[in-house]
């Protein structure tokens, strides 16, 4: 899979805003990676986890009525995975040390989306529609059937005779 040096480049500005990023996965929402900057970390491995973790919080923000989920955050003790929805078919997830700023993480993490949602709706537009020639006059009427007139005349004699 070819992936655009567009979201290879945002992935590699989100590491050098946040020094305390360990790694960072773009995946799809059915959790296949679509591109990553996670040296030592398992991209396969947390873009699936991600990706089902988040349609779990989709469903927890269903379940209370609170709209569209926006992000996740997980706290740990070595740090912080935070999963955030990319439009409604992907989702980038980072990995950071304990010691990083959590609203500067969200912040960059923030930006990073809208540009990547930016650069994904480029690739993903369909491509232009041939031009269908205009009719002369008004469109011919559709046949009508009858279900009698679908039969063969053996049929229907058949029928009418029994």
């Amino acid at each position: 899979m070819t992936v655009d040096p567009a979201v290879l480049e945002e992935l590699g500005r989100l590491r050098s805003k946040v020094p305390e990023l360990s790694g960072s996965v773009l995946a799809t929402a059915d959790g296949l990676v679509v591109a990553h900057d996670s040296h030592g970390l398992e991209s396969d491995t947390l873009a699936a986890l991600a990706a089902a973790h988040l349609a779990l919080a989709r469903r927890f923000a269903h379940a209370v009525n609170h709209g569209e989920l926006r992000e996740s955050v997980v706290e740990c003790d070595g740090g912080y995975i935070t999963t955030y929805a990319c439009g409604p078919n992907a989702l980038l997830t980072l990995v950071t040390s304990g010691d990083a700023n959590l609203a500067m993480v969200h912040l960059e993490a923030r930006r990073c989306v809208r540009r990547l949602i930016k650069i994904m709706a480029v690739d993903s537009a369909p491509p232009p529609r041939p031009e269908i020639p205009a009719q002369a006059g008004p469109p011919s009427p559709l046949a009508r059937r009858t279900p009698m007139s679908t039969l063969s005349n053996v049929a229907r004699r058949r029928q009418a005779t029994s």
